[in-house]
């Protein structure tokens, strides 16, 4: 007992000795790299609010006059006048924030964006006039020019701000040098005070440490059949029992909650697949009426046996997994009461093989995945375009895609869907919240991972020609699923 009180007290020694020689370099060396990182991220800041103003000028504001010149829009339906105020806000927030050379750079960006309100002006001004529409295109031109002439002056700001940076970087490098050499230095010493202190602790301590290391290893990476063998060491044989207690409990405890939360899961989403898209319906019955007054009986009966076809699927008395063939049949409904309202901008196709059809998967994937792709993709794009379902069996799995012919997104754009995906959402129900940006394709990613027990879900690919979406799922049939304890959830 007292041997262990000694160590302990050498321990603590040591311990006293380093923080002491160590609390002043660090001190004084934290205080520095603080004042440095201020500077860095004023400087990262600056760069960001500047490169948040790129897109606006150069490509949303001139996109929303054309809008307005070619009729699609009011002036007072554009947000061009908020979008205006709000670059001037921030440039004189940047003016504030800066001084020197970038300064002036941004008085000069705000002068020339006061130059493009008053084109903004002049569109309004002509269409309410009824100038010439090709008179008003030739404003926009200048809106764009002068939009150009605004992020050549924003990305000088940022250049002269990365130069800032950089220099900001060398100071603070040259820092962190010089607490890396004093750290070692203090650290040299110390380890020469404590050097055999440590050796007596360690061979103490080093086989029963070993010992628990290994046995932790084991039950952490799912061996826990493992125990901790009895320790010679009063506290450690303690330790041991609690441990090989804690290891005979966790593996039941872990089952069960596994369970429990997969059940809760699929009762919340089944209770959410329940619900009807009220937009959807609302906008099918009227599209059911306008035919009707038109007097096409014929498109007033295929609509309302489309709309029957969709909502019978979408329940299917209550089922998780139905034929590929009817989840075909599911989303070429929706697609076809979707054509009738956008005949002008959608068509689409879908090519599934005959042997998948009779195949089990989980409902309501690809409506989703079809939903995004009008809305997100087809409907944000000038002219419209094409939606494409396609299935193809390889090795004894499905591979689902949906290709839209849409606007595309970006890179940035691309990369916060994948982010929204890979994060876990708290609860089923926040997947499903139409509040948060992708829902749709969240729950259908969520669904595969939760329904397949997959570590991944959907793939999207994106660019300038348009958006695919794809997910492998087993090719499975109704005897196959039955069979699989793990998948029909008994």
């Amino acid at each position: 007992m007292d041997k262990r009180y000694s160590i302990i007290g050498q321990v603590k020694h040591s311990v006293g000795t380093m923080m002491i020689l160590l609390i002043l370099p660090v001190a004084l060396s934290l205080l520095m790299m603080l004042i440095f990182f201020v500077q860095y991220e004023s400087i990262i800041g600056n760069m960001n609010m500047a490169a948040t103003l790129k897109e606006p000028v150069g490509t949303t504001i001139p996109e929303q006059l054309f809008s307005v010149a070619a009729g699609r829009l009011s002036f007072e339906e554009s947000s061009v006048e908020g979008s205006i105020g709000a670059i001037l806000e921030t440039l004189n927030q940047l003016m504030q924030k800066t001084s020197g050379e970038g300064q002036l750079q941004l008085r000069v960006a705000g002068r020339t964006m006061e130059t493009l309100e008053q084109y903004a002006y002049q569109v309004r001004d002509g269409m309410a006039e009824g100038i010439p529409i090709l008179q008003i295109e030739g404003i926009v031109d200048e809106v764009r020019d002068v939009g150009e002439l605004v992020n050549e002056m924003l990305d000088a700001f940022i250049t002269i701000q990365i130069n800032g940076a950089t220099q900001t970087g060398a100071r603070l490098r040259q820092m962190m040098l010089f607490a890396i050499v004093a750290e070692i230095l203090v650290v040299l010493f110390s380890q020469i005070r404590t050097k055999r202190t440590i050796t007596r602790v360690a061979d103490a301590f080093n086989a029963s440490i070993l010992e628990f290391e290994g046995a932790v290893r084991e039950i952490a990476g799912g061996n826990l059949m493992h125990r901790v063998p009895e320790m010679a060491e009063e506290e450690f044989r303690n330790l041991a029992k609690q441990i090989n207690v804690m290891a005979d409990q966790l593996e039941t405890l872990i089952a069960q909650i596994r369970k429990e939360q997969t059940s809760l899961a699929k009762s919340e989403l089944r209770a959410l697949q329940a619900q009807i898209n009220p937009h959807f319906l609302y906008n099918t019955l009227d599209t059911i009426i306008w035919q009707a007054e038109s007097g096409n009986e014929e498109a007033v009966i295929r609509l309302t046996k489309t709309l029957s076809d969709f909502f019978r699927i979408s329940l299917s008395a209550g089922a998780d997994w139905i034929p590929v063939r009817q989840e075909i049949q599911h989303v070429a409904a929706y697609l076809s009461i979707q054509q009738t309202r956008y005949r002008d901008i959608l068509t689409y196709s879908i090519d599934v093989p005959e042997q998948a059809e009779n195949c089990m998967m989980v409902k309501f994937l690809l409506q989703p995945l079809v939903e995004n792709a009008l809305y997100h993709g087809i409907k944000a794009k000038r002219g419209g375009g094409a939606i494409s379902i396609t299935a193809e069996c390889r090795d004894r799995k499905l591979h689902f895609a949906v290709r839209d012919q849409g606007k595309g997104m970006n890179e940035m754009q691309l990369s916060e869907v994948r982010r929204m995906l890979a994060a876990e959402p708290v609860t089923v129900m926040g997947a499903w919240d139409p509040k948060q940006t992708g829902f749709g394709l969240r729950n259908v990613d969520m669904r595969i991972r939760l329904y397949y027990q997959k570590p991944d879900g959907l793939t999207i690919e994106s660019g300038p020609g348009g958006t695919c979406v794809s997910f492998e799922v087993p090719m499975m049939t109704m005897e196959e699923l039955s069979n699989d304890e793990r998948l029909s959830g008994r």
